[in-house]
């Protein structure tokens, strides 16, 4: 149970880690420019999307894809969720401060360049066949090309 779902805590705080770092900077260097909260607040989301492209490499080398989707999926929806209620909190707002549409949007943004991370990551490890269905492959390939062992009866 430990080894499952540690990774994926540790990856939902990272994720979750890079967005108050972006809301700290929002606060103490933007101050009330709103272009200059818009360019950090994008900067933050692409920071998170690289995040995820060799977390989504290094994950996929030692899990089968469902289980891939499933974990990084949890991890970027629990960061995600945290990122968007008690993210604004760091800030020095309240989640739903600019109406429920912001709230929404926010979700959208962060799922989806995470995802895109994700994807990138993954296409890069099958790309190299690195993946986990490449690398069963090659050790079925390895195994039924050696012939098996001759037995001498007496």
């Amino acid at each position: 149970m430990k080894e499952r779902w540690l990774p994926v805590g540790l990856i939902a705080g990272a994720l979750f880690l890079v967005n108050v770092v972006a809301r700290l900077v929002v606060r103490f260097a933007a101050g009330n420019d709103d272009d200059k909260q818009v360019t950090i607040g994008l900067w933050a989301l692409f920071a998170v999307g690289a995040v995820m492209i060799p977390v989504a490499f290094w994950y996929g080398r030692r899990h089968p894809m469902l289980r891939l989707v499933a974990d990084l999926g949890i991890a970027v929806v629990a960061a995600c969720v945290l990122a968007v209620l008690v993210g604004p909190f760091v800030s020095g707002a309240t989640p739903f401060g600019d109406g429920v549409g912001l709230v929404f949007r926010q979700f959208f943004y962060f799922v989806g360049l995470s995802a895109i991370g994700a994807v990138l990551g993954v296409l890069a490890l099958m790309t190299l066949g690195w993946d986990y269905r490449s690398q069963s492959w090659k050790r079925y390939i390895d195994r039924a090309g050696t012939k098996p062992r001759r037995i001498v009866r007496r």
